[in-house]
């Protein structure tokens, strides 16, 4: 595509991607938390009940691969995949309400995020997903951060239905 672009034809594109870059970020000056911006690789993933049991979820694994990336303008992605993917994984259970699904042991989605600081919420709406289901999505997680890491929970269903609290640092 690059050889059918003159050069003032790449420099209109130019301006109008820094134009809509700038907009991008002035509309989202208010929602964003500086502290998320940058890259999170995850060191744990665990499901527990309310009474205290903590099981494996089955799609991503118990130790699965996974970026989460924040920016200024308030875009998020992110992306986890079960570490031994080359055994077939089980489909994420359909229909959780607040988390995406994962296929195949791999899971990823890209957006925009907001912080409510009043209530500590952090949502993410989904732009784009790899099931197509959780396009136009809102999942709201809790978060904080602890010696350095952030810590996001968010209540899920388990493998039987049961209730559970998911949390990732």
């Amino acid at each position: 595509m690059t050889q059918i672009f003159t050069s003032r034809m790449r420099g209109v594109l130019v301006l109008f991607s820094l134009s809509l870059a700038l907009h991008g970020c002035a509309s989202h000056q208010r929602t964003y938390n500086g502290d998320l911006v940058g890259t999170w690789r995850l060191i744990s993933r665990i499901d527990r009940t309310a009474d205290g049991r903590t099981f494996v979820e089955p799609s991503l694994g118990s130790d699965p691969i996974s970026l989460l990336i924040y920016d200024r303008a308030g875009n998020v992605a992110a992306q986890l995949m079960r570490r031994d993917r080359t055994a077939m994984a089980p489909a994420a259970a359909t229909g959780d309400p607040n988390n995406s699904g994962a296929l195949n042991g791999y899971d990823a989605y890209f957006g925009t995020y907001s912080v409510d600081r009043a209530s500590g919420a952090l949502t993410h709406t989904l732009s784009a997903a790899l099931v197509p289901a959780d396009v136009g999505r809102q999942l709201v997680r809790n978060f904080r951060f602890e010696n350095g890491d952030l810590i996001i929970w968010f209540n899920a269903r388990g493998p039987a239905g049961e209730q559970v609290t998911r949390t990732l640092t």
